[in-house]
């Protein structure tokens, strides 16, 4: 067979693979990076991106974070940068067992595919890999596989490669609360709230050494404490007032765009109420809106939310870890 006969029948497996990818047979994982081992013990969270918004430049990652336990790997947003971050925090790509995205703005899942596919470039992507999102995470993974065919058969049939779209198990979350998924590590709760024009959705993970519960992209919502209650780390968005008008200012944002910001998210002065009514043992500032001036400080952040929150604060920088436990 000659080798365009080679590439014609990858692209064919690639096609079908998007139709047959709950039929992936699960193989053993080989690290990539050994920083990060997969008999490891314990759990920790680690910020990979903390600035909120599309907006690439200044010191912080667009957003994504990673939480590890026992030494594998779920990913919870994947925005610009998001396999370039996990490098640099010495996770090993091979230990990836599932992705969570929040919702459908293009900085929490820009790169959900392109992270996939960075697995597998690498040789890591050798097992399933669980994703889950809202109504359309499943139409984009297919989509990306589509988008991609010509570069995936040719590496099939070059570098004989298997067909990664097998690997990707896409699922949409069709719910508005309740169990996303469990395995011998963690048990994955998802909680609807307003993110207009769009509904995001608020993670918890259960573990072994304690729990984790991630915002997502949320206008002010009390019920979200309730989703928290009780958790050992809430990572929470963040918007600080003073700093929109210059944020809309270097946008050359319309009035619309100014309150699309203010109505969509929750002010760090919410943030601390959201909090201390969820009773949480520790609160970590991330997906910071404006999130690359320096003229705000740390100790801006920390100060509007310590007005009702006086528990642990963390104002949360890239690379950040957060152990549990």
């Amino acid at each position: 067979m000659n080798r365009r006969s080679l590439i014609g029948m990858g692209m064919a497996v690639s096609a079908s693979g998007l139709l047959a990818a709950h039929g992936a047979q699960a193989m053993q994982a080989a690290p990539v990076n050994p920083a990060v081992k997969p008999d490891s013990k314990g759990a920790k969270l680690v910020l990979l991106g903390t600035k909120g918004g599309p907006r690439v430049g200044g010191t912080r990652s667009n957003p994504a974070n990673a939480l590890i336990v026992d030494g594998q790997a779920y990913v919870i947003d994947t925005g610009m940068g998001v396999t370039a971050q996990i490098v640099k925090a010495g996770i090993d790509l091979g230990s990836i067992r599932a992705i969570f995205i929040s919702h459908m703005h293009s900085d929490h899942e820009l790169e959900f595919g392109n992270l996939v596919y960075n697995m597998w470039a690498a040789g890591a992507l050798r097992q399933p890999v669980q994703a889950y999102g809202p109504v359309g995470l499943e139409a984009m993974a297919a989509d990306y596989w589509r988008l991609n065919r010509l570069d995936v058969a040719t590496r099939m049939a070059d570098e004989g490669k298997a067909d990664p779209a097998k690997f990707l198990l896409a699922k949409d979350f069709t719910r508005t609360a309740g169990p996303v998924m469990q395995d011998a590590r963690v048990r994955v709760s998802a909680f609807t709230t307003p993110h207009p024009p769009l509904k995001n959705l608020a993670y918890r993970f259960d573990t072994p050494y304690g729990s984790v519960v991630y915002s997502g992209d949320t206008a002010y919502n009390p019920a979200l404490a309730d989703f928290a209650r009780g958790a050992d780390v809430l990572v929470h968005e963040v918007l600080y007032v003073p700093g929109v008008d210059a944020l809309v200012k270097r946008a050359n944002g319309s009035p619309a765009f100014r309150n699309h910001i203010i109505e969509s998210h929750t002010t760090a002065e919410q943030v601390g109420q959201i909090a201390t009514r969820a009773k949480v043992k520790k609160l970590v500032l991330s997906h910071f809106v404006p999130g690359d001036m320096d003229w705000i400080t740390d100790a801006m952040w920390r100060d509007e939310v310590a007005k009702h929150y006086k528990g642990e604060i963390v104002v949360g920088r890239d690379l950040l870890e957060i152990p549990l436990g």
